[in-house]
Order: structure tokens, then C-alpha cells, then sequence
């Protein structure tokens, strides 16, 4: 008797647990269709990371509307992260498949995260390649995908990505790279920041290594190779 009630108890709080998180992260997904992000689990562990290393890095962010930040940097991540971000869905399954196909041969291994996958994971949850993460960044990308705008997801991931070394969002990497507001970046500047995307604590898009400026000559060839953004549509 002592083990049934046992084993009703704990699938008894089991989905008690299960319907909080559902309940609680559908109501934040909302919330923050409209309301800023005001912190992210990655700038507390980098908060974190750096008391502990005696290197603290602050949090540096300054919310921007997608209205004030240049529609050049719009043009550089959607051409260097994800060119489809219009198109699709959350996910880009031609690009997963690809990526699949090259993890098998190659040490280096290739990611085929979205724009919206990003945003899912800089916001609602924490750096690490493991199956039960994954399966969170798809669940909250189908999420944001439902209850955000294209427009929206766009604006929330260019005020929370990680920039640099203690800077979030462009609101506060344009200033601190290039003495300038959001809107007024130019095309390579816009394409340095994204080409530092990758490992923005160790590039910096004012003083480029031969491979960031590579990447972000590669990123600006891009950008003359598709259309301009339009959320309108």
C-alpha cells in the first residue's frame, strides 16, 4: 500500500511539475512577445564565470527597437546565420540534414541552428551540447515561432546575443566598437560584429584578425546577394 501511494505521489507532482513548466514558459513567451528581455541566463553564468575568475565583465546592454538599429545589421545575420529566416518555420531541415552529413566525417563540427533556434536559447536557456538543452531550444523555438512576430524574434536576438566580452545586443556593441548608435553602422560594420558572432569574447569586428575579416568580407557578398529584410510582407 505504502509503495502505491509512493508511486502516485511522485507521478502526482511529476505532472504537477510538467504543467508548471508548460504553464509558466508559454506565459513567458508571451509576456516577452511584447515586454523587453531583461537578462538571460548567459549573462548571469558569464556574470558568474568572471567573479569567479577574478576577471569581472559586468553586464553591458542597452535595449535598441529593430526601428533604431540599421538595417545593415539586420542584412549581416540573416546573411551569415541564416538566409531562410524569412522562409521557414524555426528550422532549417536542409541545412540540419548538411550539417548531419558533415558531422559524420569531420572533426569539425557544423551547426545548422536558425535565427529563431538562437533567440530560443539566448533567452530562455544555457550554453551546452547536450540532448535535454536541444530538445528545450526546439520546444521554446516552436514557441516563439507561434507567438512571435519574424520582426520581433529578429529584434530580441540582436538586444541579447552576446557581442563581446560582457556585451549584449547591438544596442551596446556598436557604441562600445565603433563610437556609434545602432543605426548609423555601415555594411562592414555590421558584417564585423555578425563575422565575431561565432566567438564574440575572443574577435573584435574594430580590430579584425585576417580570419574575421575574412568572414566578414565573406558576409558582405553575401548581403549584395539577397533582399533586403522586409517584416512586412
Amino acid at each position: 500500500m505504502k509503495t502505491k501511494n509512493l508511486k502516485k505521489n511522485i507521478i502526482r507532482w511529476t505532472l504537477r511539475i510538467v504543467l508548471f513548466f508548460f504553464l509558466s514558459s508559454l506565459a513567458t513567451t508571451i509576456l516577452y512577445s511584447f515586454v523587453r528581455v531583461p537578462i538571460t541566463p548567459l549573462m548571469v553564468i558569464r556574470l558568474v564565470e568572471g567573479l569567479f575568475s577574478g576577471d569581472p565583465v559586468g553586464i553591458h546592454k542597452k535595449w535598441t527597437s529593430i526601428d533604431e538599429i540599421s538595417p545593415n545589421m539586420v542584412r549581416a545575420v540573416v546573411a551569415s546565420e541564416d538566409q531562410l529566416f524569412l522562409e521557414h518555420y524555426g528550422f532549417d531541415f536542409n541545412a540540419i540534414d548538411k550539417a548531419r552529413k558533415h558531422n559524420e566525417h569531420s572533426r569539425k563540427k557544423r551547426g545548422a541552428s536558425t535565427i529563431s533556434q538562437q533567440t530560443a536559447k539566448n533567452v530562455f536557456l544555457w550554453p551546452a551540447r547536450t540532448w535535454l538543452r536541444k530538445g528545450l531550444e526546439v520546444y521554446f523555438t516552436v514557441l516563439i515561432e507561434v507567438f512571435w512576430s519574424k520582426e520581433r524574434i529578429m529584434e530580441v536576438y540582436l538586444n541579447v546575443a552576446e557581442m563581446g566580452n560582457g556585451y549584449y545586443g547591438v544596442g551596446a556593441a556598436a557604441p562600445h566598437f565603433f563610437n556609434k548608435k545602432p543605426a548609423q553602422l555601415t555594411k562592414a560594420e555590421a558584417a564585423a560584429i555578425a563575422a565575431c558572432l561565432p566567438d564574440p569574447r575572443r574577435r573584435n569586428p574594430a580590430k579584425p584578425s585576417p580570419y574575421v575579416a575574412g568572414r566578414r568580407n565573406a558576409i558582405l557578398r553575401h548581403m549584395s546577394q539577397i533582399n533586403p529584410i522586409d517584416f512586412s510582407k
